[in-house]
């Protein structure tokens, strides 16, 4: 399968100073993949990079030749005294035909808040119309910087399910950055874990399980971690409403160890 986007060994620099060195990753197209890691890490300076704000100052990013691109940033800073709707916030900077808002608005599931004023919108609405704007191109792969800081526990679940909904319906990468180890690893098929570069990468179970891990967090957070881990054991289809399934019954599977995930040391 032909990567959307290719980072090779790149190096990555802010303000002169080396944030992450040595990074190699390909993202495919109907992958979630995570990016997780201690402040200062280097995580929203990958995703810079990836959506082309921050070329390397080593190494090589190849994309896709045309590739559309859904970007939702970590917050957005607006006037709350400034009079707008939400069609009219997914119109800026250009204009878009009232299909496509219909539908990006139907694909993050708000699809009733299309005409209520943005300063009235709750956090988990104002990220989920954040979502639909970034949803507008239909986009081959989408990238999310912490897009749930500030909701609640349930509000995290019941985005990055909505995540894997997205992902379902238009078959497009998803590169996410977060902090909410307690939730994250259920929606992701393979894990990203970064302090200045890749410590430790495969699927949720590998990265968990890896020593470099438990360094960076802490062992106690396996059992939160598998709490809230997604059992791909059921039917997708019809199940666009935020059902949460395997979240929360308290299967605390344990895992040996598979050392098959690629595990950086140093």
């Amino acid at each position: 399968m032909t990567a959307l986007i290719e980072v090779s060994n790149i190096t990555l620099k802010r303000d002169g100073q080396v944030v992450l060195s040595g990074v190699s990753a390909g993202f495919e197209p109907g992958e979630i993949t995570t990016i997780v890691g201690p402040n200062g890490s280097g995580k929203t300076s990958l995703l810079k990079a990836l959506i082309g704000e921050l070329p390397p100052s080593a190494g090589s990013i190849t994309r896709l030749r045309g590739l559309r691109i859904g970007y939702v940033p970590q917050k957005l800073p607006l006037d709350p005294t400034l009079p707008m709707t939400v069609a009219r916030f997914l119109s800026l900077p250009r204009r878009v035909s009232a299909d496509a808002r219909a539908r990006a608005l139907s694909y993050a599931e708000v699809a009733a808040l299309e005409h209520r004023q943005l300063a009235d919108l709750s956090g988990g609405q104002l990220q989920r119309v954040l979502l639909a704007r970034a949803l507008l191109a239909e986009p081959q792969i989408l990238l999310l910087d912490e897009p749930t800081q500030g909701l609640d526990q349930p509000g995290q679940a019941a985005f990055y399910k909505q995540i894997e909904h997205v992902r379902d319906s238009l078959g497009c990468g998803v590169v996410m950055v977060s902090h909410e180890l307690h939730v994250v690893m259920s929606a992701s098929d393979k894990v990203i874990c970064l302090n200045g570069h890749i410590c430790c990468e495969g699927t949720p179970e590998v990265v968990r399980n890896s020593a470099e891990y438990r360094a960076l967090f802490g062992p106690g957070t396996g059992g939160a971690l598998a709490l809230y881990r997604h059992e791909h054991d059921h039917v997708h289809d019809g199940d666009h409403h935020g059902h949460d399934h395997a979240h929360g019954h308290g299967h605390d599977h344990e895992h040996t160890p598979d050392h098959r995930g690629r595990s950086h040391a140093g």
